[in-house]
């Protein structure tokens, strides 16, 4: 029987139908200011405040940068830096070293980068991971068959560890009338779109969620919001209650 785990964020585990199964390796996919970070960040808090150790890898972004912009979004979670000093929550910088390599040594560089992080993980204990953002990874690589082969190879050591994991990626257009996928969507078990929609004055975000390996999910595109209080997703039975 799959162990069900709930990713404590308003909404989502409605969408899910409960939750994710444990060991699912998850792309969090969208435009710019779309939420990624900050989503991904919650369902860390949401885990930690479960019991569930958690680690955050960015890859572009300065930790202090995403602490600081998870307390001004979510400035009514006013524990995280108890969960950060406890150990609860962890954030790791990892340097790219891209410079003037050549593609053998690009490679070379991918495979330490999934080394570091299979190491961290063992080291910390964490049952929760975010990768922030895949994206920058397709830098290493530009061979496609090489990016795929680089990004099995993390995917799989994910699953092979046992954790629950969200990688973030970045969409070249928030519409969903002009999503794409790329090659790392068809190797992971989850895939979550957030989409942005309108003008800036009136723009609307909305999630779905494509695929969901060994479980039932909702198919239907729902609003979220982004709140002091941490992400508040309209539910399936919130929506019925509409019509």
């Amino acid at each position: 029987m799959v162990n069900m785990a709930k990713t404590g964020i308003k909404g989502f585990d409605s969408m899910l139908k409960g939750g994710v199964p444990e060991g699912n390796q998850i792309i969090l996919a969208g435009g710019p200011g779309a939420g990624k970070t900050l989503m991904s960040f919650e369902f860390l808090y949401r885990n930690a405040k479960m019991g569930n150790k958690g680690i955050l890898f960015t890859l572009d972004e300065e930790p202090a940068n995403i602490v600081n912009e998870a307390k001004l979004a979510f400035s009514d979670l006013t524990d995280i830096d108890d969960l950060l000093e406890s150990g609860m929550i962890t954030i790791e910088k990892e340097d790219l070293s891209v410079g003037t390599k050549d593609e053998s040594q690009l490679s070379y560089e991918f495979g330490r980068i999934v080394s570091d992080i299979e190491a961290i993980i063992n080291k910390t204990g964490a049952k929760r991971v975010v990768i922030d953002t895949i994206t920058v990874l397709s830098m290493l690589v530009s061979d496609p068959i090489a990016y795929r082969r680089s990004m099995l190879a993390l995917v799989s050591n994910l699953r092979r560890i046992g954790v629950l994991s969200i990688m973030t990626a970045e969409l070249p257009s928030p519409e969903r009338t002009k999503l794409e996928f790329k090659p790392e969507f068809f190797l992971a078990d989850g895939i979550a779109i957030m989409y942005q929609t309108g003008e800036e004055a009136r723009r609307m975000l909305a999630l779905e969620i494509i695929k969901m390996r060994g479980s039932d999910h909702s198919f239907v595109t729902t609003p979220y919001e982004i709140t002091s209080s941490g992400f508040r997703i309209t539910s399936v039975d919130d929506i019925a209650k509409l019509d």
